[in-house]
C-alpha cells in the first residue's frame, strides 16, 4: 500500500494526466483507461487492506479489530473487479457498472462504521445510517425537484437508483468521518477515500447507464466525466489504505451526552431539511407538481427524520434519566455528608454551599452566597488562608487549609479544608472547598500539648516544646539565641539530702531562671538539672543574659528544713542564625557549655562561653580519647621516652628522666598534659594503671642501665590525685622490689603547680623519702610555693623552670640574681638544684655562674627512646661502679 502523502499525490497526478490524455483521444479511449486505471487502483489497495486486516485478526486473535479494514478491502476488491469488468468488449457495461456500485458502496459503509473510533456500538452504528440517510434522500430530493426531475423525465429506474445510494453513501461515509469519536484523521482519511471510491464508481456508472450513441454529441461533458470518475477511483482506495493503517482497537470514550452519537447530529439534518422544505415551498409557488419520484424521496427523507427524531427523543430521555439520577445521588451524599462543600470563583467569591453548612456550622445561603470566603474567617487566619487558595488557582496541589471561621452564632469554630481546583469542570466552574470542624481535635491537641510541651516538675517548657519554638524562629530566619546551663554538683546533693532536697533545688532554679529572663523569653528544662532559654535577643544581649542567669544560680539555696546549698552553673551560649536548625543551636549551646565547664575546672562555677567552631573540634578529640583510654596499657599504645639530666661542666650524664607518650594510630602523639587529666576524671582505676605502667617500666629501664654497669637514676612524674591516693606508696615499694633497684635511685617528681597543699601531700612525700626514694619539686618558678616554704616540703632534688633563667629581651643579666637566691637557699637547705629547659649556651652560662651544677634540655639531649639515650651515654660513659 502506498502510505507516503507525497507518493500518494505523485500516483495521484501521474493518474489524473493518463486519464486526462486518454479522454483527449475520445470517449471510447478514455472509457477503457478509467477501466484500467480505476480497477487496477482498487484491486491494489483491497489486496493492502486484505492483508492488513488479517495481520490485525493474527496479532489481536480477534476479528472485532480487523473488521473495518476487511470490509473496506472487500468493497475495494468488488469495486475493482466490477470496474476492470466493464472494460471487456463482449460484455453490456451500463448494467454490471450499476450492479458495482449498488453492491460496493453498502460493503464500504460497513467497513467505515466498523472501523475503530468510528462508532462505539450498533447503536450509533444505526445513527449514522440515519443522518446520512436523512441527508443525502434530504440533497437528492432538492436536486430532482429543482432540476433533475425536469431535465431527465423518465428515468430509467436503474439509473434513478446508481444516483440515489452514491449521495446516500456519500452523505453517510462524510457524516461517520465527522462524527467519529476517536481517531479523527484515520476516520476522516478512511472516509474520504470511501466518498471518492463511490463518488467515482457512482459517476462511472451514470455514464455507461447514459444513451453512449448521444456521446459524439456532448464529447466535453463526457470527457470531464470520466475524467473525474477516474480521478476519484484512484485517489479512494489510496485514501482508504492509508487511513486504514492509522486506526486501532483503541475503546472509544465520548462524552455522556454522545455516547451513541446522537446529539452532535441535529445541525446535520436540520439543515438539509429545512432546504427540502424551502424547496418544496418555492416548487410549489412557482406552479410546480410532484412527480411519483418526488413524493417517494420526501417521504423516504421524511421516514428517515422521524426515526432518528424518535431514537433522538428516546437519547433525551435516557441521558435525562441518568442526569436525575445522579443529581439524586450527588444530593443524598451531600446533604448526609458532614463536611461543608463550597464553591469558589476565581475572586474568592462563594458561589455555592452544600446543605450541611446550615446543619455543621448554622450559616445560611444569605450569610456567605455572593461575598468572599475570607469574610467568615479570623482576621488571623484570612491571609494565609487567601494565600493558600491562591496557590491552588496558580496550579499548586495538595493544599490544607486551617483557618478559624465564625458561625452563624457568631462563634469562633476550628476548621480544616482541602481544596481542589474544579475550574476546567463545565459543572463546576470553580474551586471546592471541602471544610470540617475540627474543633474538639484542636482542644484535644491543645491539651495534649498544655501537657506534653510542660515540665511536670518545674513548669518550665521541656525539651519538646522549645525545639519546637526555636524551630519557627530558625524558618522565619529571625535573630535570637539559645543558651544551655547546667547545675554544677547538683547530683551531690540529691545524693546527698534526698530527692526532696533535688526538686526544691529544680524549683527554686526555675523560679530564678522565670525571673532573670525577659518577657518574651521561653526558659525550659531539657532534663535532670539542665536547663535553656530561648531569647530573641543578638549574641551580645544574650551574653548579657548568661551572666545574669550564672550570677543568680551562684547565689546559695535556701531550703526548708534549715538547708543551704551552694551550686553554679557554666553557660553556654549559640547564636540561631549561625545554625542549621533548632537541634543544631541546641548542640552548639550545650558544645559551649562543656567548654565553658572545662576552663572553669577547679576554679569556682559561673563562666560563660559563646559557640565556636573549633570548640566543638576540640570536644570531639576529647570525646575519642575518652573513648580510647579505657584499655590504652593492654593496647601497648603507651611508650617512654628519657631525656638525660647531665652535669653541666663535664657534660657527664647523671640520671634520666622517664617521660610518658601516647602514640594513638589515628590521633598520632598524643602528650601527657592531655589524656592524664581525662583519665582521671573517667576514674575507673584509668589513671593508677597507666601511672603503675609508667612506674614498672621506667625501673625495668634503670636496672637495665645499672646493669650495663652506669650509675644513673631515673625519675618519673607523679601527679596530684596519685599522690593523694593511699595506695601510690605501696606501689613505689612493690615497683622498687620487683625490679631490683636501689631505692635511692629513683626520684619521684610533683609538678609545683600541682602540689597540694593538705598534710597528706606533705605525709606523702616523707613517705617516698622513708623508702629511700628521692623527691624532687618539678617546674620551680611557675606556681604558687614560696621559697620559705622550701623548708617545710621533704624535696631532695629542684627542678626550676626556665621561667627564672631566660633572659628578658634588652635585660641582659637580670636573671642572674634570681638563680642566684633560689640556688643558695636550696644548698643551704641540702637540696640538688637542676635547670631544666636548657635550650641555648646563654641558659647554661646563666646557671653555670650562680652555682648550678646539673641540667636538663634539648642543649643536652632531647627526649629520646631508651636505644637513642644509650647511644649518647656511650658517648658521654660515666666510670663505672
Amino acid at each position: 500500500m502506498v502510505s507516503n502523502p507525497r507518493t500518494f499525490w505523485l500516483v495521484l497526478l501521474c493518474a489524473a494526466a493518463a486519464l486526462g490524455a486518454a479522454a483527449a483521444v475520445g470517449p471510447v479511449l478514455g472509457l477503457a483507461a478509467v477501466a484500467a486505471a480505476g480497477g487496477a487502483a482498487a484491486l491494489l489497495q483491497a489486496g493492502g487492506l486484505i492483508r492488513l486486516a488479517l495481520r490485525i485478526h493474527h496479532e489481536r486473535r480477534s476479528f472485532g479489530p480487523c473488521r473495518g479494514a476487511g470490509f473496506l478491502g472487500l468493497g475495494a476488491l468488488l469495486a475493482g473487479a466490477g470496474v476492470a469488468v466493464t472494460g471487456l468488449p463482449w460484455l453490456d457495461p451500463g448494467p454490471v457498472a450499476a450492479v458495482t456500485t449498488l453492491v460496493a458502496a453498502p460493503v464500504y459503509l460497513a467497513g467505515l462504521l466498523l472501523l475503530p473510533g468510528t462508532a462505539p456500538d450498533l447503536g450509533a452504528r444505526l445513527r449514522r445510517l440515519l443522518d446520512g440517510a436523512g441527508i443525502g434522500v434530504s440533497l437528492f430530493y432538492c436536486a430532482w425537484v429543482l432540476a433533475l426531475g425536469h431535465s431527465a423525465p423518465g428515468t430509467a429506474p436503474a439509473r434513478l437508483a446508481v444516483a440515489l445510494t452514491g449521495c446516500v453513501a456519500v452523505a453517510v461515509a462524510v457524516v461517520t468521518g465527522m462524527r467519529a469519536v476517536r481517531h479523527r484523521p484515520a476516520a476522516l482519511a478512511c472516509a474520504g477515500g470511501a466518498a471518492l471510491s463511490i463518488v467515482g464508481v457512482d459517476v462511472y456508472a451514470l455514464l455507461l447507464l447514459g444513451h453512449q450513441r448521444a456521446w459524439p454529441a456532448a464529447p466535453g461533458a463526457v470527457t470531464a466525466g470520466l475524467a473525474v470518475a477516474g480521478v476519484a477511483m484512484v485517489a479512494g482506495p489510496f485514501l482508504m489504505a492509508a487511513g486504514a493503517r492509522r486506526a486501532d482497537d483503541e475503546p472509544a470514550r465520548p462524552h455522556a451526552a454522545d455516547e451513541g452519537g446522537s446529539f452532535a447530529a441535529y445541525p446535520l439534518l436540520i439543515g438539509p431539511a429545512l432546504l427540502a422544505v424551502a424547496v418544496s415551498a418555492l416548487h410549489l409557488i412557482t406552479g410546480g407538481r410532484f412527480d411519483e419520484t418526488s413524493v417517494a424521496l420526501g417521504v423516504g427523507a421524511f421516514a428517515a427524520l422521524a426515526v432518528r427524531e424518535l431514537l433522538a427523543a428516546r437519547d433525551i430521555r435516557r441521558y435525562a434519566h441518568a442526569l436525575a439520577g445522579r443529581e439524586a445521588r450527588f444530593r443524598t451524599l451531600v446533604a448526609g455528608s458532614t463536611d461543608v462543600a463550597v464553591v469558589l470563583d476565581d475572586d474568592l467569591v462563594v458561589r455555592w454551599q452544600s446543605p450541611a453548612a446550615a446543619r455543621q456550622f448554622g450559616l445560611s445561603d444569605q450569610d456567605v452566597v455572593g461575598r468572599p470566603f475570607t469574610d467568615v474567617l479570623h482576621a488571623a487566619d484570612a491571609a494565609p488562608a487567601a494565600a493558600a487558595l491562591r496557590a491552588v488557582l496558580d496550579g499548586c496541589q495538595h493544599v490544607l487549609v486551617q483557618a478559624r471561621l465564625r458561625d452563624g452564632f457568631g462563634r469562633w469554630r476550628d476548621t480544616e479544608s482541602t481544596v481542589s481546583d474544579q475550574r476546567d469542570a463545565p459543572e463546576v466552574a470553580g474551586l471546592v472547598v471541602h471544610v470540617r470542624d475540627i474543633g474538639e481535635r484542636a482542644q484535644l491537641q491543645r491539651t495534649l500539648d498544655a501537657v506534653t510541651w510542660t515540665d511536670d516538675r518545674t513548669g518550665l517548657a521541656n525539651r519538646r516544646r522549645l525545639l519546637a519554638a526555636a524551630g519557627e524562629l530558625c524558618a522565619a530566619e529571625r535573630p535570637g539565641s539559645l543558651l544551655v546551663l547546667e547545675l554544677d554538683r547538683y547530683a551531690s546533693v540529691a545524693d546527698l539530702h534526698g530527692p526532696a532536697v533535688g526538686g526544691a533545688v529544680l524549683i527554686e532554679a526555675a523560679r530564678r531562671l522565670r525571673a532573670a529572663a525577659g518577657r518574651d523569653d521561653l526558659p525550659a528544662r531539657l532534663g535532670g538539672a539542665a536547663f535553656a532559654i530561648l531569647t530573641e535577643a543578638p549574641l551580645v544581649h544574650a551574653f548579657a543574659l548568661a551572666t545574669r542567669l550564672a550570677t543568680a544560680l551562684a547565689e546559695p539555696f535556701h531550703l526548708p528544713g534549715s538547708q543551704t546549698v551552694h551550686l553554679s552553673a557554666d553557660v553556654g551560649v549559640a547564636d540561631l542564625l549561625g545554625a542549621g536548625g533548632a537541634e543544631e543551636a541546641l548542640r552548639h549551646a550545650d558544645v559551649a557549655r562543656r567548654r565553658a565547664r572545662q576552663l572553669a575546672r577547679g576554679r569556682d562555677g559561673g563562666r560563660v562561653e559563646c559557640y565556636d567552631r573549633s570548640f566543638e573540634t576540640a570536644l570531639v578529640r576529647r570525646t575519642e580519647i575518652e573513648q580510647q583510654l579505657p584499655g590504652v596499657v593492654g593496647r601497648g599504645e603507651l611508650d617512654l621516652v628519657f631525656q638525660p639530666v647531665a652535669d653541666l661542666t663535664t657534660r657527664t650524664p647523671v640520671g634520666a628522666e622517664a617521660l610518658l607518650r601516647w602514640r594513638h594510630p589515628r590521633l598520632g602523639a598524643i602528650p601527657p598534659a592531655e589524656f592524664l587529666p581525662i583519665a582521671e576524671e573517667l576514674g575507673g582505676g584509668i589513671a593508677e594503671e597507666i601511672a603503675e605502667w609508667v612506674l614498672h617500666r621506667a625501673c625495668r629501664q634503670l636496672s637495665r642501665w645499672r646493669g650495663d654497669g652506669r650509675d644513673l637514676w631515673v625519675s618519673v612524674n607523679v601527679s596530684a590525685a596519685q599522690l593523694n591516693n593511699g595506695g601510690w606508696l605501696a606501689a613505689v615499694a612493690t615497683a622498687i622490689d620487683t625490679h631490683c633497684v636501689p631505692a635511692e635511685s629513683l626520684v619521684v617528681e610533683v609538678a609545683e603547680a600541682a602540689l597540694p597543699e593538705d598534710a597528706f601531700a606533705v605525709e606523702q612525700l616523707a613517705g617516698l623519702r622513708a623508702l629511700g626514694v628521692r623527691t624532687a619539686l618539678d617546674h620551680f618558678g611557675t606556681g604558687p610555693t614560696a621559697l620559705a616554704h622550701l623548708r617545710r616540703l621533704p624535696i631532695d632534688v629542684l627542678k626550676i623552670d626556665q621561667a627564672l633563667f631566660s633572659e628578658p629581651p634588652g635585660r641582659q643579666g637580670a636573671a642572674t640574681p634570681i638563680v642566684d637566691v633560689v640556688v643558695g637557699l636550696a644548698r643551704r637547705l641540702g637540696i640538688d638544684v637542676i635547670a631544666c629547659g636548657l635550650e641555648s649556651e646563654p641558659h647554661a652560662d646563666v646557671v653555670r655562674a650562680a652555682g648550678c651544677r646539673l641540667g636538663q634540655g634539648h642543649l643536652i639531649c632531647p627526649p629520646e627512646h631508651a636505644e637513642h639515650v644509650e647511644a649518647y651515654l656511650e658517648r658521654h660513659r660515666q666510670p663505672t661502679l
